[in-house]
């Protein structure tokens, strides 16, 4: 699943571990999800976009725009 996670996080100046103690989970999923090595349930996906206010699909479609058309390049 492509995701923006890690450049939120970076943007945000934390560690894996800081965002993984934010939302409750280890370390490992954090770095897990950012690699899209897992996906993550439904509702850690709403935890982490509500950490970052912002939308699920902004975090990690992030890009569809705000209409949910898919802008990649064809």
């Amino acid at each position: 699943m492509n995701n923006d996670l890690r450049d939120r996080r970076d943007r945000a100046d934390m560690s894996q571990a800081d965002l993984a103690a934010a939302v409750g989970v280890s370390r490992q999923t954090i770095n897990a999800i950012e690699r899209d090595r897992y996906d993550p349930s439904l509702e850690l996906a709403f935890e982490l976009a509500d950490y970052f206010d912002c939308r699920v699909e902004d975090l990690f479609d992030p890009d569809l725009d705000g209409n949910g058309a898919d802008d990649r390049a064809e």
